[in-house]
């Protein structure tokens, strides 16, 4: 057993030595270039302008603040652009006019910094809530998983526009790990949800996981920011609110735009203009928001709360009318988790479920990665030369023209073809292959979970009677067990808070040493293992039940 303990800790103090080494590695290639090439090549804060501005106007400083406007802020156009205006909510402004207080000179700045330490807290959190408790072993995680969100363009174009992407996928990743008897669980992303709406999908999920006190605690986060909108703007709250501001999509840019990553933008492009894509983006929003709010559901009730989480996000950036470019930094936990499960599949022997974990693990960092423009011609000085994405091969129309003239069938993304559309459509379509698969394998693991709830009512019924197997001498639950020995209970929590010497995933232990079962009492812990939502066994494996791809691995976002 001493050897065992010794190795995990070998194991840790090496998993933090690669995770700082890799981080330190990419940041400096990222500081190196930053230094050595002129400041708009990394830092060119548009976002951050427009931010600071609502900021202003909530604070009535002219310029930009115009009081002879009846809604200074939504009726405000930035000077040097037409086409750009504030698009957010009431209360975004609101909280913008604290950063406005900060001097321009080093705002930018400070928001980079800040940008980078969001980007290190999300990552810690989703190692907390993958079920690691050791420090060293979430600090590694960390470090990788930082490391490998710098190398994608989502994060690198946050930081260089100055977005605030990162503060608010920290935020409702570090409010939804939280532990179930905390009464305020949820508030924090309903508070995201009020700066940017598209957190609210987390409430149907939350609805439909049976998790009804953090559904509402959700809502009630963002009512109080719409709230506190209408008493510091009451103006402007009552135009965006009231007069159906909300809905008018087109404020926020040209939807067809190859910028915007979502299922409209998809449907935009092939359709040839906003008008005739209406109907079927309408039915493949409701396709895409039913399968994947209930995929999440199903992935929170057998306890593996990250993987619900991850797909509730994916079904906001697939559904949202506008999902530009830098929304996919949920990719960056997404990696994390196809690299957890790779690690527990393989330390259980199973080489088909390391492939793919490892497989989509590598996709999506070369999909989502900033591929030098100069691959295909674009101008080899600038900006572009080390943020551009695979979505902007093709040729693509500027915004500030459809803001201009309204939509032309003439705009270049209406006019691709072959790999233009799939470079150009590269973060939607991964999206959408994502959600095939976790749909699938929620599917099947809900299926499994089914057949043994029914086997285990009809086999094993006379020992709960009598006293035995399921429930002990005196007829009490076993560790782990849900409320009723039936599984009709909630299920412990698979792999969610435990200690990662014994990280228990779907009711098996994953890890190696002391925490492995062993062989005398291997028969009687399968038994108790072997119960409703506590193992996904193979029999809901992918091709069978020997070294198949098991839901709980293959499932990544």
């Amino acid at each position: 057993m001493g050897s065992a303990v010794t190795s995990e800790k070998v194991a840790r103090t090496r998993l933090l030595i690669i995770g700082a080494a890799a981080f330190v590695v990419v940041l400096t290639g990222w500081l190196v270039y930053s230094y050595t090439r002129p400041g708009w090549y990394t830092l060119y804060p548009t976002d951050l302008g427009i931010y600071r501005d609502g900021g202003l106007i909530v604070r009535h400083i002219s310029p930009p603040y115009d009081g002879k406007l009846q809604y200074p802020l939504y009726q405000w156009h930035a000077t040097d652009n037409d086409s750009l205006q504030f698009t957010y909510t009431p209360f975004a402004a609101v909280f913008f006019a604290v950063v406005s207080a900060i001097p321009w000179s080093l705002l930018p700045h400070l928001v980079q910094v800040a940008n980078l330490v969001f980007l290190l807290i999300a990552t810690w959190f989703t190692m907390d809530a993958l079920g690691y408790s050791s420090r060293r072993t979430k600090a590694g995680g960390m470090l990788a998983g930082a490391a490998a969100g710098l190398l994608i363009e989502p994060v690198f174009r946050t930081m260089f526009l100055g977005q605030i992407n990162l503060l608010l996928m920290a935020l409702i990743i570090w409010d939804l790990r939280q532990p179930d008897h905390r009464w305020w669980k949820g508030a924090g992303t309903g508070i995201a949800a009020g700066i940017k709406l598209i957190p609210i999908i987390f409430v149907p999920y939350l609805l439909l996981a049976r998790r009804f006190r953090e559904a509402a605690m959700t809502v009630a986060g963002a009512a109080v920011t719409v709230l506190l909108g209408f008493l510091v703007i009451p103006a402007d709250s009552t135009d965006f609110w009231l007069h159906g501001l909300l809905f008018n999509d087109g404020r926020t840019g040209f939807a067809g735009w190859t910028g915007n990553q979502s299922l409209y933008g998809l449907v935009t492009r092939l359709a040839g203009s906003v008008h005739a894509a209406t109907v079927p983006w309408a039915a493949t929003l409701l396709a895409a928001g039913v399968v994947g709010i209930a995929s999440a559901a199903m992935f929170d009730r057998a306890g593996h709360r990250m993987l619900a989480i991850l797909t509730a996000a994916l079904v906001g950036l697939l559904d949202s009318p506008i999902t530009w470019d830098h929304y996919w930094i949920w990719a960056v936990p997404g990696m994390m988790v196809c690299v957890h499960y790779a690690v527990r599949a393989w330390r259980d022997g199973r080489r088909r479920d390391v492939a793919g974990c490892v497989t989509v693990a590598v996709a999506l960092l070369l999909i989502f990665a900033p591929w030098p423009g100069r691959l295909w011609s674009a101008p080899e000085s600038g900006a572009g030369l080390f943020t551009y994405g695979l979505i902007w091969a093709g040729p693509y129309t500027p915004v500030s023209t459809y803001v201009a003239i309204g939509d032309q069938p003439w705009f270049k993304e209406y006019h691709w073809t072959g790999l233009q559309n799939l470079a150009g459509n590269a973060y939607i379509l991964a999206g959408i292959a994502m959600l095939v698969i976790l749909a699938v394998l929620a599917w099947r693991m809900s299926r499994g979970r089914t057949l043994r709830a029914l086997l285990l009512r009809t086999s094993d019924a006379p020992e709960r009677l009598s006293g035995g197997q399921a429930g002990g001498a005196d007829g009490g639950q076993q560790p782990g067990q849900g409320a009723d020995e039936d599984g009709g209970g909630q299920a412990a929590n698979p792999g969610f808070g435990r200690d990662d010497d014994e990280l228990v995933f779907g009711g098996s232990v994953a890890g190696g040493g002391e925490g492995a079962r062993s062989d005398s009492g291997g028969a009687a812990d399968e038994a108790k293992e072997d119960r409703f939502g506590e193992e996904l066994d193979s029999d809901v494996a992918f091709g069978g039940p020997e070294g198949a791809a098991q839901p709980d691995l293959g499932a990544s976002f």
